[in-house]
């Protein structure tokens, strides 16, 4: 499968949102949602107009996208999985680690994304087919760290976690194995610091399909493993992504 065209299609889109967000950040950094955990901004809302807008007039792939969830009740076996800005609580505190993220699913399975850090001007592309995992056209690899003792976490706490008092033990003997552990507030810039070695795990439970889609196939197409398990009805999944040398 040439995924060339749906590749350049997806850049186009994520440096168009990217701009958005950036340029219109004081009108669109305005609260849409009453969840007092989940940030939802008009950017978000903004952000994934402008994607599905171009994608739309350059694809006939259906779209499954965070905010307006899916565009056809029959996805089909390849699809677009959008998330206009991951990190939004990020964003609306001025915390530049936040991007848009766009990937696409094929038989399940990711088969290229396309993730940019708008505030670095820093574009990750992954092509699982050709196996070709770029930074700004430089090729990226996953670190070669063999050792947790040696090694760096990357992990969250969604809005929806078990915070009882023996979810939190787990939690924090599973960090104290790592030399260091980051919570950054963005599952796709984990995925990209993965991709780019910069950390050698990153894991997660209670996400959602379009915050680690994209970075599954850069991750994949840099040497790593990305795992995406206990899949539900309503997209959310648990990941492990690593360098394939440390196991979660």
């Amino acid at each position: 499968m040439d995924l060339s065209k749906e590749i350049q299609i997806a850049v186009e889109a994520a440096r168009a949102s990217g701009k958005l967000l950036l340029d219109e950040k004081e009108k669109l950094n305005i609260t849409s949602s009453s969840d007092t955990k989940d940030v939802k901004l008009d950017a978000d809302i903004a952000s994934e107009n402008a994607i599905k807008e171009i994608i739309k007039d350059k694809s006939n792939f259906e779209i499954l996208a965070e905010e307006s969830g899916k565009s056809s009740e029959n996805l089909g076996s390849t699809y677009w999985v959008i998330d206009p800005l991951d990190g939004t609580a990020n964003y609306s505190r001025d915390i530049p680690i936040c991007c848009v993220s766009i990937g696409m699913i094929k038989d399940k399975n990711p088969i290229f994304g396309v993730i940019y850090d708008f505030n670095n001007d820093d574009l990750y592309i992954g092509d699982c087919v050709n196996t070709s995992a770029i930074l700004n056209d430089q090729p990226i690899t996953v670190s070669h760290k063999t050792t947790k003792e040696d090694g760096v976490l990357i992990t969250g706490l969604p809005f929806n976690t078990d915070y009882s008092d023996q979810a939190l033990e787990n939690l924090i003997k599973d960090m104290q194995a790592w030399k260091k552990t980051r919570m950054i507030g963005s599952a796709a810039m984990a995925s990209c610091y993965i991709a780019s070695g910069k950390a050698e795990l990153y894991k997660e439970k209670g996400i959602y399909l379009w915050d680690i889609i994209a970075g599954a196939a850069i991750v994949e197409s840099a040497g790593g493993q990305a795992e995406i398990n206990n899949i539900r009805d309503n997209f959310q999944v648990d990941v492990v992504f690593s360098n394939s040398k440390i196991k979660g």
